[in-house]
């Protein structure tokens, strides 16, 4: 292996985007609660970066324009990264449209933002590196061909001039930044996106991608009349002397910023059939399905080595990936930085000129999955956790500091084939499930105890899915109440995780067969923890909601006090207890009720089964939090890889009564909700009135709604 030296450095940044729709801001800073919250900055500059994208932002410290700015919080967050020898790239505009007295299209925006840039500058002299307009091609895209973003144009005529006043800012900007610091850089970051068709297509890929340099291009000084789209600009009403001023005061980037996603490459395809709806669009001539081009089978050379290469040999600048980041499991984010931080070195030591590999979005970002155009804010987990409102470390905290500190990282969880290298990420998706998972031998897996439950058959499921190294084991396979049979197990699997999804289920029965069911969940948890502890192993375990009384009426937390009312729930609090005691490392998660499209035994199912008869279903009025199983895995999937302890409670968000939940199950089905009657069942072991649970540690699972929604996509699927 070479030397450190010869690898990227790691850089890090924060998704700041103060997005405008009609007369509304969304902020980033806002979301993710940066703007309150100590110690933000520390935990940052503690994983070993060298550099950080940090936000000051135009929109938020000059929304008026008589507005003297007020940059003490910045000041003093710029004054820690100092202290800790971080240095920082300035962002001014991002994805932004600038304070409700200018806007992309305003003919004055270009000098406004100068001026901005000017008193930024004017108060922090010592900052070298700056991005005064973060994606402009991007945000032009979004603003003003597609309509998603503030003022909401489709034409290519707003396209053009939003483009050029945001590139022309940059350039006002950056002379009046060097007059006061003639030592500043531009790091001008865009998306690395590259355009594939089939050969029908081929004339529109071509445009796009000769669209795709058109930020560089313009500043570098390139837009001349010999360029491909130098008659475009002039066709939709752009004066050529617009054009000029970029051709009279060029501004070439001292280092060219890429952002690189899943989705920044495409593939255009006119059969429609192949490609669900929501992909179809087109243009004057052809209707074509626009997808993530990871997602088809194409022969033509892409990826991102390819486009950082052509990237390089077009400018010859340095280059600096300034967003690498993923929306998806744990293993995946960790997955995706860590290619493209490998194929960053790879390319430095080819002679690529590649500075740094930013992981982005270290606080996680809001309302991406939908281009942050709905109400609906979707968190994505970053670097950090803070759907708590607390800074919680996940596990790519962990690679991001191995990385920057020794430049290697290695976990077993790693070496599972990420979904964008596996056969089964093309369209159309397959429909089956996955097939059983070959456990391998190249690392340790995790040992799931539970084959034949519910909760130990979704286990291995989205382990197979996630291509995660697993062995399941059934009750004539490890005899958990047994601590010998518990031993001989681990010591032959060797796992680096032990997933406890057995137990004893059956709450009613129980209050006849209590000392079975204490063997089962309270004894065999306590053996698998002696052995875990012994070996330094994780381990994860289920409790239940039913270990509180039901008589606080307001969700239950972690650290309230359990006060169980049947002999199930005493058996699981007993458990956790003792686990607390013997192995407190264990990870145990509290959960509600299961419904899921993969068995039959639960109260979904239950429901649409006695609909389906004819008949009428009787629900209780009692309270809980219906989990939907994959939502519920998935989760503790990603608590485990980020080596958390201790309780956690993972229930779908909202509260319903048995009775709410079937009507709701009745009208998804299309079935008529008075055939749903209330009960008050007379049933051996009592049950809390009301168990709902929330979380104070971090809010990892999705509303009921969209549980729901997936329960019954999921039905379909399997039908």
């Amino acid at each position: 292996m070479k030397e450190i030296s010869t690898k990227p450095e790691i850089w890090g940044g924060i998704e700041c985007t103060i997005n405008r729709l009609h007369s509304g801001y969304k902020d980033q800073l806002n979301f993710n609660g940066h703007y309150n919250r100590q110690g933000d900055i520390e935990a940052i500059a503690n994983l070993g970066i060298t550099t950080l994208r940090y936000p000051i932002l135009w929109e938020r410290h000059q929304p008026n324009q008589e507005t003297i700015p007020d940059f003490s919080w910045v000041r003093s967050n710029l004054e820690k990264l100092q202290s800790r020898n971080v240095n920082v790239i300035a962002g001014l505009l991002h994805h932004g449209s600038g304070p409700e007295f200018t806007s992309l299209l305003d003919p004055a925006f270009p000098e406004l933002f100068a001026n901005y840039a000017k008193i930024v500058a004017t108060e922090f002299p010592w900052i070298d590196l700056y991005t005064p307009v973060n994606e402009p091609l991007t945000t032009a895209r979004f603003s003003g061909l597609y309509g998603f973003w503030y003022p909401h144009h489709q034409n290519d005529a707003s396209f053009a001039q939003m483009l050029l006043n945001q590139l022309k800012a940059t350039v006002l900007a950056m002379t009046e930044i060097r007059k006061i610091n003639p030592n500043a850089k531009l790091v001008q970051t865009e998306d690395l996106g590259k355009t594939y068709s089939t050969p029908l297509l081929q004339y529109q890929a071509k445009m796009e991608n000769q669209r795709r340099f058109l930020t560089q291009d313009i500043l570098c000084g390139k837009l001349n009349e010999q360029h491909p789209l130098y008659k475009y600009f002039i066709r939709v009403g752009i004066p050529p002397q617009q054009i000029n001023f970029f051709l009279e005061n060029p501004c070439p980037p001292d280092i060219l910023g890429v952002n690189y996603y899943c989705t920044s490459e495409r593939y255009l395809d006119e059969d429609l059939s192949k490609y669900p709806e929501s992909r179809h669009g087109g243009n004057t001539l052809h209707q074509y399905a626009d997808v993530e081009a990871v997602r088809v089978r194409f022969d033509q050379p892409h990826g991102f080595p390819l486009l950082m290469n052509e990237l390089w040999e077009r400018y010859q600048i340095p280059i600096a990936v300034t967003e690498a980041h993923l929306h998806c499991s744990r293993e995946g984010q960790m997955k995706w930085f860590m290619e493209i931080y490998e194929s960053a070195t790879s390319l430095k030591q080819q002679g690529v000129d590649v500075r740094s590999v930013t992981v982005w979005s270290m606080l996680g970002s809001f309302g991406w999955n939908k281009l942050l155009i709905s109400d609906e804010m979707e968190y994505e987990r970053g670097t950090f956790d803070v759907s708590s409102g607390k800074l919680r470390p996940t596990a790519m905290a962990e690679l991001i500091k191995s990385l920057a500190t020794t430049g290697t990282f290695d976990r077993d969880v790693m070496t599972g084939e990420a979904w964008w290298r596996s056969e089964n990420r093309y369209f159309p998706f397959s429909k089956k499930a996955p097939a059983d998972f070959q456990l391998t031998t190249s690392c340790k897996p995790i040992v799931i105890i539970g084959k034949t439950g519910t909760l130990g058959r979704a286990f291995a499921r989205i382990c197979s899915q996630r291509s995660i190294n697993h062995v399941v084991l059934s009750r004539q396979d490890i005899d958990i109440c047994q601590i010998d049979a518990v031993k001989n197990a681990i010591e032959h699997y060797n796992p680096w995780a032990v997933i406890n999804a057995a137990g004893f289920v059956r709450v009613d029965e129980a209050e006849a067969n209590s000392g079975q069911c204490y063997l089962e969940n309270t004894v065999g948890p306590e053996n698998l923890a002696k052995v875990c502890s012994e070996k330094k192993i994780q381990l994860m375990t289920f409790s239940s909601d039913l270990v509180f009384s039901g008589e606080k009426q307001t969700p239950y937390v972690e650290s309230d006090a359990v006060n169980p009312i049947n002999v199930y729930g005493k058996s699981k609090a007993a458990a956790e207890e003792i686990l607390s005691a013997i192995y407190p490392e264990s990870l145990i998660i509290r959960t509600s009720a299961f419904f899921s499209s993969w068995d039959r035994y639960n109260f979904a199912h239950a429901v649409l089964e006695v609909l389906e008869r004819g008949e009428i279903f009787e629900a209780s009025s009692d309270v809980i939090s219906p989990t939907y199983v994959p939502h519920l895995v998935n989760s503790a999937l990603d608590l485990l890889i980020d080596r958390e302890s201790g309780i956690w409670h993972l229930a779908n968000k909202g509260a319903v009564s048995w009775y709410d939940f079937a009507q709701e199950i009745a009208a998804c089905a299309g079935y008529e909700v008075g055939r749903i009657k209330m009960i008050t069942p007379g049933l051996p072991a009592k049950r809390p009135i009301y168990s709902v649970l929330e979380s104070e540690r971090g809010s990892l699972m999705p509303s009921l709604d969209v549980a729901l929604s997936d329960y019954f996509m999921e039905l379909m699927v399997e039908a």
